[in-house]
């Protein structure tokens, strides 16, 4: 063969090797320049180009699947079908699924509910009821319908871009939001929820300089019309026994000078409140807190100890109804936390399956459910998570890793490095950017909505007009034999004591 054409041949080969590798390039440009300017995806948009590969690898796992082992209901600590319905509620896009439920219904302590062969009509259905905390107790009473509530999540352990989105979300479908205990920041007010402001045992945000609980910023924090309850954080899921853990890298100048505290040092908590020793200390800091500032005032606590609430109701029966919490936020061993040794986080604290119904039956029968109002949060993100706890007796239900995937978490175990590929929960600047507060927000919002509706479409199966009306009666939950019994039998609501006390509320 002729030396010259097999020497065109394979210039031409060569410029066109050059010319796709060319092309390919300007591709990839393209699809950066893409990434990168787009809001929508946190993750395109932090690592532009090879954030594609995930959306990928997702879709193709679907087909995939049955040559793996890792399936929806394997992974942990959320699987991917609790995830996969929070990110598809968030995003507002088609919930239905297809072929047959991944979730197995016969393992001991499965919970079904019980659909009744009249369900109520669309036109029969009902708004959430409302509910008054603080009634007749606190001089500015909250009054709210909302569900399903952001749960306390501090500025520091979050983003600014991750605060401000949930406030806006919350804002948008009437829901409330917990500072959680790092005290209150701009971002907070921004977005324009109802807040609850969370005292935690380093008391942030309201301290003195010696790091005691000061009444001049309680007040000050008070007069935010947004602030409508004060929680006193006794304990917390995660990390029951142990305070707050904020490394050093994450304190910046504004998070210290919100919490009190110098920038770029570990913020560690306490780990109990060093001036609240005994039940008598607890009632009157409850009482304290409310005089001063007049909004309802409540604690969270794990349940561990159950002698603990026993003795603490007795003791409000003894002092008066007007040192009662006007609510009580059961956290549970389910909780999760940007930080916490494993070893309280695997094996400390009750589950909110045992916890939930003891603490609403004891106020039960020492004639207190009237007067405390019950909060639960503990890994409940998805509407039958929610409608389990209203049946067994919960007024609100609050969840935090819930609206963290409302944000688009990954579930990329990074909370306590600063190092969250969403942006979530970091103070780096460059993961920080990928998170925007306009469409993150619209998200929160979303899945809140969605959520509600699908507690009501839950709640409408069985039988009644709204959520508020979910009894236990409405569920069985499978036992050892792997027969189903009713949650009322299973959990009986105790006959009230007769009891002597002061009716006698606190008022100014």
């Amino acid at each position: 063969m002729d030396s010259t054409f097999v020497f065109t041949i394979l210039s031409w080969a060569a410029m066109l090797f050059i010319a796709v590798i060319g092309l390919g390039l300007l591709y990839v440009l393209a699809l950066y320049i893409s990434d990168v300017t787009q809001t929508e995806q946190t993750i395109r948009r932090n690592f532009p180009v090879l954030g594609r590969f995930r959306y990928f690898f997702e879709h193709m796992g679907e087909f995939f699947r049955q040559y793996f082992f890792a399936m929806d209901r394997e992974e942990l600590p959320f699987n991917r079908a609790d995830r996969s319905w929070v990110y598809r509620a968030a995003k507002n896009v088609d919930s239905t699924i297809a072929f047959g439920s991944t979730r197995s219904l016969t393992p001991t302590g499965e919970i079904l509910f019980l659909n009744c062969p009249f369900p109520t009509l669309t036109e029969d259905a009902a708004m959430p009821s409302i509910v008054v905390i603080g009634n007749g107790y606190a001089k500015f009473p909250y009054m709210t319908n909302s569900l399903f509530n952001i749960s306390g999540m501090s500025y520091g352990a979050l983003s600014k871009q991750a605060v401000l989105s949930l406030s806006t979300g919350a804002k948008a479908a009437g829901a409330w939001m917990n500072t959680g205990e790092g005290g209150l920041s701009p971002y907070h007010l921004e977005g324009g929820a109802d807040l609850v402001f969370q005292i935690g045992t380093a008391k942030y945000g309201v301290r003195d300089k010696e790091g005691n609980l000061s009444d001049e910023k309680l007040k000050t924090i008070a007069q935010h019309k947004q602030v409508k309850m004060f929680e006193i954080k006794m304990s917390q899921g995660a990390k029951p026994g142990k305070g707050g853990i904020l490394p050093g890298v994450k304190v910046s100048e504004e998070i210290a000078e919100i919490r009190g505290i110098e920038a770029g040092q570990d913020s560690i908590s306490p780990n109990g409140h060093l001036d609240i020793k005994n039940i008598d200390d607890l009632l009157n800091m409850i009482m304290r807190v409310r005089e001063v500032t007049g909004k309802p005032v409540g604690f969270k606590a794990v349940v561990g100890k159950q002698e603990f609430f026993e003795m603490l109701f007795e003791a409000i029966n003894a002092k008066g109804l007007e040192f009662a919490p006007d609510f009580i936020t059961i956290d549970s061993a389910d909780g999760g936390t940007g930080a916490a040794p494993q070893s309280l986080m695997d094996y400390m604290g009750l589950t909110l399956r045992e916890s939930l119904p003891f603490v609403v039956d004891k106020l039960v029968e020492h004639n207190l459910r009237d007067r405390i109002k019950v909060v639960c949060s503990g890994k409940l993100v998805t509407p039958a998570g929610v409608a389990w706890a209203l049946a067994m007796g919960a007024d609100f239900v609050t969840s935090a890793r819930g609206f963290l995937f409302s944000l688009g978490c990954i579930q990329a175990l990074q909370c306590n490095k600063n190092t969250c590929p969403t942006g979530i929960t970091t103070q780096d600047p460059k993961l920080q950017k990928g998170l925007n507060p306009a469409e993150k927000s619209v998200r929160v919002g979303q899945y809140i909505k969605n959520m509600v509706y699908e507690v009501g479409t839950i709640t409408h199966s069985c039988g009644v007009r709204e959520p508020r009306e979910l009894k236990r009666h409405h569920a069985h939950v499978v036992t050892d034999n792997g027969r189903s019994v009713s949650l009322q039998t299973l959990y009986p609501l105790p006959q009230p004591k007769p009891i002597q006390r002061s009716e006698k509320a606190h008022m100014e």
